[in-house]
């Protein structure tokens, strides 16, 4: 036997023993994956306890907990406007333990907002939508517009005199507002304000003219202490049905909803991806889960990956196109 002909054979030898190992760990592999989740899953959320989005998470993730069999943890990771959330989650192992929640202006307005070293639509893989608020329309007690097209009608035979409030730049109010004056041709000042709270109270006392507003303002609305003139959704708010639109009032293109969204990294098997929409349908439906988003001014809408990939997709184009249109910066 030559010396190559050993060389050929311990090859061979080698492949076949590599193989034979491949072979006896697939199983294994699979039935790891099979067996998700086997231990405690973990929700990051890039902000404060107490808002919007993390009573949301927590909400979901109890329900999904129950449905699953584990404990879903929610880790919060504020700053940068999901920014530091995305991030850590782009970097954790694709294996459906760590995912994120988040409202969706995080993959279609920051990357236009902010210099990061990742974009969410390449980095992150879209799980399914989970909810939404509307943005409201909300003037101070004393104006003289009774809905949205009277505002825009004052507005324009008042250049400068009017000024709407936000709850920062580069928030989705703001954005609603640009929105808004981009498609109504009225021109109004932006006050931004450190959250939607404060921006809401100078609006009724009267510092501020007008705020889009996420959904706080449902008591001083019904109180009288505020006015509602209008909805920036496709359709009415299921919380005031006698609210128009704004598209109803003739002011078409400034629908603007506050979507809410999972994601986890990129390379997590489909099977948990498909287990994960299997499971958030079940926990949507619930009544329960349904009169807890309507405390926070929110529905549950699930979309599963392909509608919540579409949505993402649209409202990308119209946000990235509105804040380079309108040179929105963050300072």
């Amino acid at each position: 036997m030559t010396k190559m002909t050993r060389c050929l054979q311990r090859r061979t030898l080698l492949g076949l023993a590599a193989s034979a190992l491949w072979m006896a760990a697939a199983p294994s592999m699979a039935s790891a994956q099979s067996q998700w989740p086997a231990r405690p899953i973990r929700v990051v959320v890039g902000f404060a306890p107490g808002g919007t989005t993390d009573v949301m998470a927590r909400v979901v993730s109890q329900a999904l907990g129950e449905a699953l069999g584990q404990t879903v943890i929610v880790d919060n990771k504020p700053g940068a406007s999901g920014n530091i959330a995305a991030g850590e989650v782009i970097k954790a192992t694709p294996d459906g333990y760590t995912l994120l929640v988040a409202p969706t202006s995080v993959e279609t307005a920051n990357p236009s907002l902010f210099k990061a070293a990742f974009h969410p639509a390449k980095d992150l893989t879209p799980v399914a939508a989970l909810g939404k608020t509307a943005i409201y329309l909300v003037a101070k007690p004393g104006i003289e517009a009774r809905d949205a097209r009277q505002l825009v009608a004052w507005a324009k035979a008042h250049p400068g005199k009017l000024s709407y409030a936000s709850a920062g730049a580069g928030t989705p109010p703001h954005l609603a507002g640009e929105l808004f004056k981009q498609q109504s041709g009225a021109f109004m000042t932006h006050i931004p304000y450190r959250g939607a709270a404060p921006a809401l109270q100078d609006v009724m006392a009267g510092q501020a003219d007008v705020v889009f507003d996420p959904g706080i303002a449902f008591p001083h609305i019904r109180s009288g202490k505020v006015k509602l003139l209008g909805v920036a959704s496709t359709r009415r708010s299921p919380f005031f049905p006698d609210a128009p639109t704004l598209a109803e009032q003739g002011i078409s293109g400034a629908e603007l909803d506050i979507w809410f969204g999972l994601w986890a990294p990129n390379g997590t098997p489909p099977e948990v991806v498909a287990r994960l929409n299997k499971e958030l349908a079940k926990a949507l439906a619930q009544p329960g889960l349904k009169q807890r988003f309507a405390e926070l001014a929110a529905e549950p809408a699930l979309l599963d990956q392909a509608q919540f990939r579409k949505l993402l997709a649209d409202e990308g184009r119209v946000l990235s196109a509105l804040i380079r249109d309108r040179k929105i910066a963050i300072d």
